[in-house]
């Protein structure tokens, strides 16, 4: 099975944590116009295409 452990790869030491910008950074990642619904999209399409071209 799997053991996740939930330590950083590299040390991080935040001084200022600006939330606009973390924002900014969620909605590209998980918002509705995202990289991942964008994704998410490309992979359902192909069950939906009128032949088997693919």
């Amino acid at each position: 099975m799997w053991i996740y452990q939930k330590k950083l790869e590299f040390p991080v030491d935040i001084k200022c944590p600006d939330v606009r910008m973390a924002k900014a950074l969620l909605a590209q990642y998980g918002g509705p116009d995202s990289e991942l619904a964008a994704g998410v999209r490309y992979l359902t399409q192909r069950f939906t295409m009128p032949d088997d071209r693919c």
